[in-house]
């Protein structure tokens, strides 16, 4: 049961990297540090409660809030922010197997997919929103996905099954998005 808790907390906490990276690291980093539900102490992924990794992981999120418009105009820096998701989600999982004395290399490809799969459904989602707003709101999907990361983690710590809701609405999200794209381009073709 414990090691089904630990998988679910995993993948909610990857979920919340892939839609911003260091907020949801830095939320299960202080609850391992305070011991509240999550654990990292005598793993190889012990120094992610460590001071330093937490202050680190604050000045990132800091940073990246900063530079938001940046990231989102040069592919470069998007695609090096999509990597750091990816990799922290990958990251989150393997720390949270750990902590409990699992093997935690399986937590790899289990991260990157759950971290995969959250930021291609807010991706897909900020895009279309983002596409009906003006540049003044565009501008603040990023705090808004901030948010969103913050809360997902924070439940996933506290209730890890919530990351099986979680999982289900941004898979509806993607396949949502795809046939709303199929369906525009489909009447698209008639029309010529």
């Amino acid at each position: 049961m414990k090691l089904l808790l630990d998988i679910l907390q995993g993948l909610g906490l990857s979920q919340a990297a892939g839609i911003r990276p260091f907020l949801p690291a830095l939320v299960a980093g202080g609850a391992a540090r305070a011991d509240v539900l999550i654990d990292f102490e005598g793993g190889p992924f012990a120094f992610m409660e460590d001071p330093w990794w937490l202050a680190g992981l604050a000045a990132l999120a800091l940073g990246a809030l900063i530079i938001r418009n940046e990231i989102a105009r040069q592919p470069p820096l998007t695609a090096a922010f999509q990597g750091l998701a990816m990799g922290m989600g990958a990251l989150l999982f393997c720390a949270v197997l750990s902590g409990d004395g699992y093997t935690w290399w399986p937590g790899i490809p289990a991260g990157l997919a759950g971290a995969w799969l959250s930021m291609t459904a807010i991706q897909d989602l900020f895009d279309r929103a983002g596409s009906r707003l003006d540049e003044q709101a565009r501008a603040h999907l990023p705090i808004y996905g901030e948010a969103i990361a913050v809360v997902l983690a924070a439940l996933s710590v506290v209730a890890p099954p919530v990351a099986l809701v979680s999982a289900g609405f941004f898979a509806w999200l993607i396949i949502g998005g795809r046939r709303r794209r199929a369906e525009k381009h489909a009447g698209l073709r008639v029309l010529r």
